[in-house]
């Protein structure tokens, strides 16, 4: 997959794609039906399937005092996006030029002049334009007067229960610690990417070396301990693993900033600086402190053989979707 920041970097050749839109936060399953119309529409054609999202988030443009609701950063929707086939994701910066621009601009500007799509496919409730005056209706117009096709994606629900696929369930979900309720809505494990940073080792001095990662700008899932599925995407030890993974600020060792440690099971060797993609499978326990160090060795002890007990029913990789929580997904 090419990734395109800038309007002014497209070639002729990156022209003409059947285009998804929309923020793919989270890349749900919602998001996946829209991609899979796209594809219908693209391959019939011959022509590349696209992703356009904005960067960053509207939504941190807009409202700067709301804490982190981000589900991924760009770089894990663009892994993501990846992984389900496509071929180009037009990133494009979402600054004042852009929040200015009328719906019809919008389309003028950035559809037609700016990618020159052959057709585009958005979600029911799609809104775009100064003050998301457009919608829908006044897409398929746009594409009727400048030459590109227009396709609406329906709304999904979780059968049974009535509730929408959202990125707001999903995080309502992770919140509430039930990460098996958000893969249901995801359609994948729910993921925490990025780099392993360095951190005070004490992990690997109580036996348990972790890899540490940052999780600023993203929404918290439930504080606690977690059976993790964990992709090392970069670098010689790249591969799958299972493990178990600690979110939150370490209550034992006093006031720290929020971060996952993921302890990989029956791995030796380095991860500093490379990519992890840790996948949240099964919300084990809260945080805790403990009385002393041995105490705390033997509850992590107890929480890796829960973590491998449940991991060796999961597939190391891919994503068992009929068998996560008793899901199912309608239309």
């Amino acid at each position: 997959m090419k990734r395109i920041t800038s309007l002014s970097r497209i070639t002729q050749a990156e022209r003409g794609a059947y285009t998804a839109i929309g923020n793919f936060d989270g890349v749900h399953l919602g998001h996946q039906a829209v991609l899979d119309l796209t594809r219908q529409s693209a391959e019939a054609q011959g022509a590349p399937l696209a992703v356009l999202t904005f960067e960053p988030h509207p939504r941190e443009v807009f409202r700067t005092d709301d804490p982190p609701f981000r589900l991924m950063n760009s770089e894990a929707k663009a892994h993501r996006l990846s992984k389900l086939g496509v071929d180009l994701l037009y990133e494009i910066p979402f600054d004042a030029a852009l929040f200015r621009l009328s719906e019809a601009e919008f389309s003028a500007k950035i559809l037609v002049d700016g990618l020159g799509v052959s057709g585009v496919t958005v979600g029911a409730d799609f809104c775009y334009g100064k003050g998301r005056a457009g919608n829908t209706e006044t897409l398929r117009q746009a594409g009727q007067k400048h030459g590109f096709a227009v396709t609406i994606a329906e709304l999904l629900g979780l059968a049974g229960g009535g509730e929408r696929v959202s990125s707001t369930a999903i995080r309502n979900a992770l919140r509430d610690g039930v990460p098996h309720k958000a893969a249901a809505m995801l359609g994948h494990w729910h993921r925490i990417e990025g780099p392993v940073l360095h951190g005070e080792k004490r992990g690997r001095n109580l036996g348990y070396p972790t890899a540490n990662m940052d999780i600023s700008g993203i929404h918290p899932p439930k504080f606690g301990v977690y059976a993790v599925l964990v992709e090392v995407v970069t670098g010689p030890h790249a591969g799958h693993y299972r493990g178990v993974s600690s979110l939150g600020i370490r209550p034992m060792f006093g006031e720290n900033l929020p971060n996952l440690e993921t302890h990989l099971f029956d791995f030796k060797g380095e991860l500093y600086d490379e990519h992890l993609s840790v996948g949240l499978v099964q919300f084990l326990r809260p945080e805790m402190k403990f009385d002393g160090v041995d105490a705390l060795v033997a509850q992590i002890r107890r929480d890796e053989d829960s973590a491998r007990d449940i991991l060796s029913q999961v597939p190391l990789v891919g994503f068992p979707r009929e068998a996560v929580g008793g899901f199912r997904i309608d239309v």
